[in-house]
């Protein structure tokens, strides 16, 4: 009962966020996204419904370090790699859209590690 009230919760902070919170070709959107296990990132450009680059730790070069490492240490190397392909095409500066979550552990560490890989927000 207690995990549907906070997945309740979250994706109503989420949909509050989300009226604010806008993509363009410009300045796209980075989402993201975690559950227990994995944590996906992605660059949307929500003018034209587009998802321009992503990264999640489902890839498969991501598959042979899941038995290393933390999971902030792999949801930095997600975002590196996220920050590496928007550069590949030209975006600099973002939105963060942290999904309801709270800005701290894993959310914290991917848009750090983007921070640091060159993206702006």
């Amino acid at each position: 009962m207690a995990n549907k009230s906070r997945t309740t919760a979250r994706k109503r902070r989420h949909k509050r966020v989300r009226r604010k919170v806008y993509g363009t070709s410009d300045r796209p959107r980075l989402n993201v996204f975690r559950s227990a296990k994995h944590i996906w990132a992605q660059l949307i450009d929500d003018e034209q419904g587009l998802t321009l680059a992503q990264a999640s730790t489902l890839e498969s070069k991501f598959r042979n370090q899941d038995e290393k490492g933390t999971q902030i240490d792999r949801a930095k190397t997600v975002g590196a790699v996220v920050a590496d392909r928007a550069k590949e095409q030209g975006i600099k500066r973002v939105v963060f859209d942290r999904s309801g979550y709270k800005y701290h552990g894993r959310v914290k560490a991917l848009a750090d590690a983007a921070r640091d890989a060159g993206l702006q927000f």
